[in-house]
Formats: C-alpha cells, structure tokens, sequence
C-alpha cells in the first residue's frame, strides 16, 4: 500500500519538475482569458515542489518497505 502511494507522490513530482505550466493551467488557466502565462517564480517554486515531492515520495516507500 505504501509502495503504491509512494509511487504517485513520485509521478506527482515528476510532472512538477517536467511540466510545471500544467499545474497553473489546471489551477487559474482555465479562468482567464486571453493570453496569461506563470510567472518565472511559480514555475520555479513548482519545480522545487516537484523536487521535495520526489523525495518524500521516496521516504514513503522505504519506510513502507521497512515495516
């Protein structure tokens, strides 16, 4: 089960760290209209996001793998 959850938080991570535009489309995309992009700095915080998802996905499983 552990190893299971582990593994999205992981996926999650991934798609911050690779494609970090997606989360601000999903989240405030949709409601504007027009032309709107993130700026630097939430595409920056989102990849570091990723990063930390990454590795707390990471601890999930190892502990989950321990028990």
């Amino acid at each position: 089960m552990f190893f299971f959850f582990g593994l999205i938080i992981i996926a999650i991570g991934l798609m911050n760290i690779f494609k970090p535009s997606l989360a601000w489309y999903l989240k405030e995309g949709w409601k504007v209209s027009g032309d709107s992009e993130p700026s630097d700095t939430y595409l920056a915080l989102t990849r570091f996001g990723g990063v930390v998802a990454i590795i707390m996905g990471l601890f999930v499983i190892i502990s989950g793998c321990s028990m």
